[in-house]
């Protein structure tokens, strides 16, 4: 399909399994895979060309991916594909990252937001994807997370033994791999898995709103920003210095200048429109239609 960003760019998003909508710098992508989103190999191909497809659109700044099923957003890697991976020479180390890593890491690190929008269950393949993106949200009583593979005699090979401890620490990325055991909602939230839970009925106006107010904001402040927050894998002393080069650059863009003058006209340092920064925030953003 071919869909029109704000400034005027035509892009192409043309998939079988997958459908991507851009609306104010903002492509929402659902996946549709039946009868539960398995990533065959037809989809993984679909999802890692997309991701290579959404790092080039300059027109982007936030990216939403969420399941056509309420029941599954991705189901885990597909097994009889795995099956026919070849084991017939001895096991050898890469020292580049396999097309599953790069596709993640592409999800991870493109100079836009990544969001998982997790209505039904994420496993295997599926939930190192969802743990790739910069935030992911859940249904209270709905959502679940099994990384099943150390079950299957294997182990998460698509990112998961690296990101899972890094989300929810060491000792609980032990037990989600390990125990091969569903993760509620509740507790993902609690873990840091997930950034919040909703009830079925309001997940998708949470992101829908969330994604739009990045999106209002200045591009260069929402990608820089990202890629600062990310630095913070680095050592403190280096990612500190990354912090207040990035800071630097964006200081210099007319977006920075304007809104921080922006934010003075509209009460700024005053008493009143302090005391609901959240809302004043929001009226620095780009009017929506």
């Amino acid at each position: 399909m071919i869909l029109d960003n704000e400034e005027g760019m035509n892009m192409a998003y043309d998939y079988n399994l997958l459908s991507v909508v851009v609306k104010h710098r903002v492509a929402t992508v659902t996946i549709s895979n039946p009868p539960m989103n398995v990533i065959t190999p037809a989809l993984y191909a679909e999802l890692a060309a997309l991701s290579s497809e959404l790092k080039a659109d300059d027109g982007l700044s936030v990216v939403v991916l969420k399941s056509a099923d309420p029941d599954f957003f991705l189901a885990h890697f597909d097994v009889s594909a795995i099956l026919n991976f070849p084991i017939d020479t001895p096991a050898e180390r890469d020292n580049e990252l396999n097309d599953y890593h790069q596709m993640c890491e592409r999800f991870r690190t493109m100079d836009k937001v990544t969001i998982a929008q997790i209505e039904g269950r994420v496993g295997g393949g599926g939930s190192e994807l969802a743990s790739s993106c910069d935030m992911r949200f859940g249904v209270i009583g709905k959502t679940k997370i099994n990384q099943m593979e150390v079950p299957l005699g294997i182990l998460p090979g698509g990112t998961g033994t690296q990101r899972l401890p890094r989300l929810v620490g060491f000792g609980r990325a032990m037990e989600i791999v390990l125990g091969g055991d569903d993760l509620d909602a509740e507790t993902a939230e609690r873990w840091g898995y997930l950034n919040r839970i909703f009830a079925a009925d309001k997940i998708d106006a949470h992101v829908s709103k969330l994604a739009a107010r990045i999106a209002s904001f200045p591009v260069e402040a929402v990608r820089l920003a990202k890629q600062a927050v990310n630095g913070a894998e680095q050592p403190l002393h280096e990612g500190m210095n990354d912090e207040a080069y990035l800071f630097q650059r964006l200081l210099r863009t007319d977006g920075a200048q304007r809104n921080m003058r922006k934010f003075l006209e509209l009460g700024g340092q005053t008493r009143e429109p302090e005391m609901r920064m959240g809302e004043l925030c929001a009226e620095l953003g780009e009017p929506q239609d």
